[in-house]
């Protein structure tokens, strides 16, 4: 298997999901990470017990599913980073590294003397990469951010999902939602980052924000807004399909279930779409029997639609569908997407064995080489590899068991 970060080192000084994300995905594609946990208490990611009204981990289980998906293939090691013994530890990890990766705050960064010139101090080629909320300059510089706060409702998405009259905001769809995106932008980043080293010899400054990913995510419509000097008119868009096309849209079936159709050539799938519907009448009808027409009496066309497939359940729509050529799509829950066809088909949902010996599943990074499955290993335990990793650094075991005494390192 092709895994093109082997023999890369990074070193990840974060925690929660945003930038630990990246470093999952770094692992994914073969490098060693090296994750590096406060010496008393881990990852603070790690005392999340309840998640979307569930224990975040099965029951008598150490599967942590919130932990597993940011941090599986790493290592860990457990460091009192405000101790001399445990700055040593730290700065030779640091001279062993390709990236030295973080999301703390810079006045947290300072005061551990993690800034991007204390690490190139101790080695000078270190690629240095900083994920935050709201960027590394600016105002808000130094303000702690989530992806609900700074992706979500700062980066433009809530606005334009919440309908104009509604009571209530509409919320991320799930959980990390942003930091998942944020975190493959930052593992792009330093791929580039390790090849432009390779051609020039130079290390980069990588920056990503939590904001910076959710403007690209909603890019669209900032642009459009950019280019009208002012925010874009609210459209109340139709009940059923779109207001030229009868076959864009979302369409509930009779069993309250959802069908996505995207069939944005409506000339050339009208006719496919009432053979399949059993409606061939339609197609002749004076109404919509051409493109012209059919866009011009789009409303009336998705009225129709939305009878027709509410006439049928989803199970039956599925099958019908499937033997056209248009494109249209399930709408499908958590569980149901973690048993998708062709997700499974490609390897996109991975197995992986937890501390237990027992079998379980992770959805993979979407970036697969050469047609060939990730091979996942779970997320470490906290400070699990303590040892191992000191070793690795040529400390002896008198020297590690005074470090344990001083606190220095879990």
């Amino acid at each position: 298997m092709h895994r093109p970060m082997e023999g890369v080192r990074i070193l990840e000084v974060a925690q929660f999901t945003f930038v630990p994300a990246a470093g999952a995905v770094l692992a994914d594609w073969g490098a060693d990470v090296i994750k590096v946990e406060h010496a008393e208490h881990g990852d603070a990611q790690r005392g999340l017990v309840r998640l979307l009204g569930l224990d975040a981990a099965g029951k008598g289980s150490s599967f942590f599913p919130i932990m597993e998906g940011p941090n599986r293939g790493k290592r860990s090691i457990g460091l009192a980073l405000e101790t001399p013994g445990a700055r040593k530890v730290l700065e030779e990890l640091i001279r062993t590294s390709d990236v030295f990766l973080t999301n703390f705050l810079p006045t947290a960064r300072r005061k551990l003397g993690i800034e991007v010139e204390d690490v190139r101090a101790v080695n000078p080629d270190i690629i240095y990469v900083r994920g935050s909320g709201f960027g590394s300059r600016g105002p808000d510089a130094d303000k702690g951010g989530y992806d609900s706060t700074a992706f979500w409702a700062r980066g433009g998405s809530a606005a334009g999902v919440t309908p104009p009259a509604s009571e209530t905001m509409m919320r991320m769809p799930a959980g990390a939602y942003g930091d998942s995106m944020g975190g493959m932008t930052i593992a792009s980043g330093i791929a580039a980052a390790l090849y432009s080293r390779k051609v020039t010899g130079e290390p980069s400054l990588i920056d990503v924000s939590l904001l910076g990913v959710g403007a690209w995510a909603t890019q669209f419509s900032v642009n459009l807004a950019l280019l009208a000097d002012g925010p874009l008119p609210v459209a109340q868009a139709p009940k059923h399909g779109s207001r030229t096309n009868p076959l864009v849209g979302a369409y509930r079936t009779s069993d309250d279930r959802w069908l996505e159709l995207c069939m944005l050539q409506p000339g050339r799938y009208w006719p496919e779409f009432c053979r399949i519907a059993g409606r061939e009448e339609l197609v002749a009808d004076e109404r919509f029997d051409s493109t012209e027409k059919l866009m011009a009496n789009a409303a009336e066309a998705a009225e129709l639609v939305a009878g027709i497939i509410a006439g049928r359940p989803f199970e039956e729509w599925l099958e019908l569908l499937g033997s056209g050529a248009g494109q249209w799509a399930a709408v499908q829950n958590a569980w149901e997407v973690g048993q998708d066809p062709a997700l499974r088909a490609t390897g996109m949902i991975a197995s992986v064995v937890d501390a237990e010996g027992k079998d379980r599943e992770l959805v993979a990074n979407p970036v697969q080489f050469d047609e060939t499955p990730v091979r996942l290993t779970r997320a470490p335990q906290f400070a699990e590899h303590t040892d191992d990793i000191l070793r690795e650094l040529g400390l002896s075991d008198d020297e590690l068991i005074q470090l344990k005494i001083e606190g220095a390192v879990t």
